[in-house]
């Protein structure tokens, strides 16, 4: 067999994943899309979820690691009165309780307790790994699963209404959220059972909703070339795709040695410690992700894609530092 060729699409494709298909369904619509295997994704979203998928694209696929860490935001509705195996509408009921007196200001009152740092226990049907299997893979052989408690981050939560039936909640978290967890929990703390019927997510990181292509594209894109075309500029370049972080502009010496990962030395460099930072050419085009030691510039991952390839879909200019 030969080499499989190197990818000629490199870049961040955001997807507004419809509900149904899982996050390995649209992975499989875009490598048909784009004609690339190269493709990877930078967190999943359940069947039954829609929303914000960031998908990663030839060398874009080296930057997963970062762009999965990123804080994530969702809108979802919470049914209240019964809990399900899989804490959501796909599951089947395993206890139900009355509910009584649930009001937005209860609700607002209980959430309080699930901001902040604590210990979560995720669903028994999760993708978390426990010596080596998924914990979905035992539940589904009706094996007892034993779930780790974890610890979590949530910023914020906010009750958008609340009633006897159903409770919509906006939440944004840290990374290894489960929002199916929260709405067990904020039901069980209002003397009542729950489990979600719609999870959005809105936000991933640095990427929105607003610049998502949706899965009718990706669909016709597979034998159409001017829709392939259009997905192609919808990719949002390696740039771009680092986001906020920290970002230092090498000059053509420093970028010859970050390519042969090198140190690179000099007073331009963000302050000790500073973990992950973007290390872009002149150009503007990205050359490495790498940290920032105490006298220099440390190589984590390289990259090595023509400008001209890096995605058309560059959304602010790149500025030097200083």
């Amino acid at each position: 067999m030969g080499r499989r060729s190197r990818s000629t699409v490199h870049g961040v494709l955001v997807v507004d994943k419809p509900r149904g298909p899982t996050s390995h369904d649209v992975v499989r619509m875009v490598r048909r899309a784009l004609r690339t295997r190269a493709v990877g994704h930078a967190g999943t979203l359940d069947p039954m979820a829609t929303g914000v998928l960031v998908l990663a694209i030839g060398d874009a696929t080296k930057l997963v690691r970062w762009l999965t860490a990123d804080d994530k935001a969702y809108t979802a509705t919470l049914a209240l009165g019964a809990e399900t195996d899989t804490l959501d509408a796909e599951g089947k009921v395993t206890e139900e309780m009355p509910v009584r007196g649930v009001t937005r200001e209860t609700a607002e009152a209980a959430s309080g307790a699930f901001v902040g740092t604590y210990g979560q226990f995720p669903p028994a049907y999760s993708a978390i790994r426990v010596n080596g299997e998924r914990l979905h893979e035992r539940a589904r052989r009706g094996e007892e699963v034993v779930v780790p408690e974890r610890e979590v981050t949530v910023h914020s939560l906010h009750i958008l209404s609340a009633n006897d039936s159903q409770i919509d909640f906006a939440v944004e978290s840290a990374k290894g959220f489960y929002v199916r967890s929260l709405g067990r929990d904020l039901a069980r703390s209002l003397g009542t059972r729950g489990h979600l019927t719609a999870l959005r997510r809105t936000r991933s990181g640095a990427f929105g909703l607003d610049e998502a292509v949706d899965a009718g594209l990706l669909e016709r894109a597979a034998d159409d070339d001017a829709a392939r075309a259009e997905l192609t500029a919808r990719l949002v370049g390696l740039t771009d795709a680092c986001g906020a972080m920290p970002r230092v502009v090498l000059d053509a010496a420093a970028v010859k040695d970050v390519r042969h990962g090198r140190r690179v030395y000099g007073s331009d460099r963000p302050a000790p410690g500073t973990d992950p930072v973007a290390f872009l050419d002149e150009a503007g085009a990205l050359v490495a992700i790498g940290r920032s030691e105490a006298d220099h510039l440390r190589v984590v991952r390289g990259f090595n894609v023509p400008e001209r390839l890096a995605g058309p879909n560059e959304r602010s200019q790149v500025k030097k530092e200083g």
